[in-house]
């Protein structure tokens, strides 16, 4: 069974819309593992986001990420990694698939709705700094 970390950032849950995605999961046949609700601190948020460190939108990405309530989930299933990075669509909404969650609720590249790991090592290490 395969674990993934998602994440409904602020602007999905300012936008009423964690019941929507969570449905898009669980319809595809994936399971929570764990949750929570919480407000990310820095620290946290630095350690997830360490790849992008030095980038131009890494300050805002921090202050994005903390300006609000996430949700944090560990999914699991069969190729879960996979369905939830076509179920969310690419991270510019301008080029998302229709259908996808951020094609149809995403409106910047920034506050782009969720965040889902894109393998099974980051999947690992975003567990491990989330659900310690």
């Amino acid at each position: 069974m395969e674990k993934t970390l998602v994440i409904i950032k602020p602007d999905g849950i300012e936008r009423g819309l964690m019941g929507e995605i969570i449905s898009r999961y669980e319809k595809k046949g994936l399971k929570i593992a764990d949750c929570k609700m919480i407000e990310a601190d820095k620290e946290t948020l630095k350690r997830h986001y360490v790849e992008h460190k030095g980038k131009s939108f890494y300050e805002d990405l921090i202050i994005y990420m903390t300006r609000g309530k996430v949700f944090v989930m560990i999914i699991e299933g069969s190729n879960a990694i996979q369905i939830i990075r076509k179920l969310h669509g690419k991270t510019n909404p301008l080029e998302a698939e229709v259908g996808t969650i951020r094609g149809e609720f995403a409106n910047s590249v920034t506050e782009n709705i969720v965040h889902a790991s894109d393998s099974k090592d980051s999947a690992e290490r975003e567990i491990s700094i989330w659900f310690s």
